[in-house]
């Protein structure tokens, strides 16, 4: 696997859910759908968007982030795409 996907939707109650999957190439789909593109290989962040904004691309602060909420996804992407992983420190909310 090389990439992390995340999606964001809008429940009708306001609140919202996050989608987290992996995928080893990007889709046309994927790109329209959804909120925040990681690439582990190339180390890059290839989308990042939340609520029609367009939010930082920086790769460091963006996986300590992701990091935090899914640490075994993020340990096995780096292992799989030939990187050590990081000592990564805790990014505020």
């Amino acid at each position: 696997m090389r990439y992390l996907f995340l999606t964001y939707y809008t429940k009708p109650s306001g609140k919202i859910d996050e989608v987290m999957t992996i995928a080893t190439k990007i889709r046309r789909k994927d790109l329209q759908t959804t909120n925040v593109i990681l690439d582990f290989k190339e180390q890059k962040v290839v989308l990042c968007s939340v609520a029609g904004l367009t939010a930082t691309k920086d790769w460091d602060t963006i996986v300590s982030y992701y990091y935090q909420h899914y640490p075994a996804t993020v340990e096995r992407l780096f292992q799989e795409n030939g990187h050590p992983v990081p000592e990564i420190q805790a990014v505020e909310k």
